[in-house]
């Protein structure tokens, strides 16, 4: 029973499926390879921000599997865009330049003045709100569409509180469906 959770999920709504690990040894996360993803991207971000006359601070890190690069400053609003979508094309347009110099495909999360971190905290809030909704009513909850991003972390909280969700439709109408228990 799968409870959709799109971890690997591409922004064109594919899921990855892989096989877990044979030995520990293959669950060890290649932290240098992350690194030097985050520095490419960095270094990325920063001729934007230089083309375009954008002042910010880059910080990275890296979150479990991904490498995570944050811009943050007091004016980069229309790098976020309507709902986040400036910051969607710029995130694949950063992994397209990580690709480019490394080969590899990027799961590199790029979050702008904050954006991401509140949306991920406004939408574990709709999660959770979908759960306490289905557990009364006892029937399946749809959700609006949303991003693979929004939906990844809509995905978590319904199962952290112990329910079954999955994602349905298309690009760019696909949307979470939170099912109840048993």
């Amino acid at each position: 029973m799968s409870n959709g959770n799109e971890d690997g999920a591409d922004e064109r709504g594919s899921v990855a499926v892989a096989d877990a690990p044979e030995n520990e040894d293959e669950a060890v996360v290649d932290v240098a390879a992350l690194e030097r993803e985050g520095d490419i991207a960095a270094d990325y971000i920063e001729g934007l921000l230089d083309i375009a006359d954008f002042d910010g601070d880059i910080d990275m890190d890296v979150e479990g599997d991904r490498a995570l690069v944050s811009v943050v400053g007091a004016t980069l609003d229309e790098l976020i865009g309507d709902n986040g979508e400036v910051l969607e094309a710029l995130q694949e347009l950063t992994r397209l330049a990580v690709h480019r110099s490394t080969g590899n495909r990027s799961r590199l999360m790029l979050d702008i003045g904050g954006f991401r971190d509140s949306r991920r905290k406004a939408l574990s809030r709709v999660g959770a709100d979908a759960v306490e909704a289905v557990r009364k009513s006892g029937e399946v909850k749809p959700l609006e569409p949303m991003t693979p991003f929004e939906r990844k972390v809509v995905h978590d909280a319904v199962a952290a509180a112990g329910l079954r969700s999955e994602s349905e439709g298309e690009e760019p109408n696909r949307y979470v469906v939170v099912y109840p228990a048993g």
